[in-house]
């Protein structure tokens, strides 16, 4: 077969990477389709962005999650989830990730439209990889969440957005470490997790 489409998003991927605007019409005659075999692979161009956004954000979430378990133990603040230090740590390669950061620059409305629709590629599957990281902890540890991961997870998804994108949204400058305070509070209040 053709250009799969797992290669289709790869090579979305892979221009949006080298800080490209992605365009169907160039992306179709690279992998040597048609546009309409393009769309009928992977759809229109927000759906094509959708699933290159979340191909390249699964890998940094996956690199964020072997980083921190490979540290030595007591690398982390006592009593620190690891679901917060992987959020964390995922958040801050986000905000400085140049590619992303054009993306947002050069299309603000379709980035966002992209990255925060909650029927879209990237954030529901961005709530349902966070759900699996706090339910882990809530296992490990025998926590009792006040509302369920998935609501909990939705909830900082959104904050996370908010901080990432505060340029683009309300004009403020992006504050990373105001999100990993808010997150945390937010985090440890619901699953009632007492400090140090």
């Amino acid at each position: 077969m053709i250009a799969p489409r797992e290669e289709v998003v790869r090579r979305a991927a892979r221009t949006l990477l080298d800080g490209e605007r992605l365009d169907t019409t160039t992306l179709a005659a690279d992998l040597g389709i048609s546009r309409v075999t393009l769309f009928r692979r992977v759809g229109n161009r927000d759906a094509i962005l959708g699933e290159a956004m979340w191909w390249l954000a699964e890998r940094t979430l996956r690199r964020a999650v072997d980083a921190h378990d490979a540290r030595p133990e007591g690398a982390e603040p006592a009593g620190r989830l690891r679901s917060l230090a992987i959020m964390e740590d995922y958040r801050n390669v986000l905000g400085t990730a140049t590619s992303l950061r054009r993306f947002i620059d050069d299309e603000p409305t379709t980035a966002l439209r992209v990255l925060t629709d909650p029927r879209g590629r990237v954030q529901p599957r961005l709530v349902d990889a966070y759900t699996a990281l706090l339910d882990r902890d809530v296992e490990e540890r025998g926590l009792t969440p006040e509302v369920s991961l998935p609501l909990l997870s939705y909830a900082v998804v959104r904050l996370g957005e908010s901080f990432l994108y505060s340029d683009v949204m309300v004009s403020r400058d992006p504050d990373l470490k105001a999100a990993t305070t808010v997150v945390d509070a937010l985090v440890t209040g619901v699953l009632g997790v007492r400090a140090g």
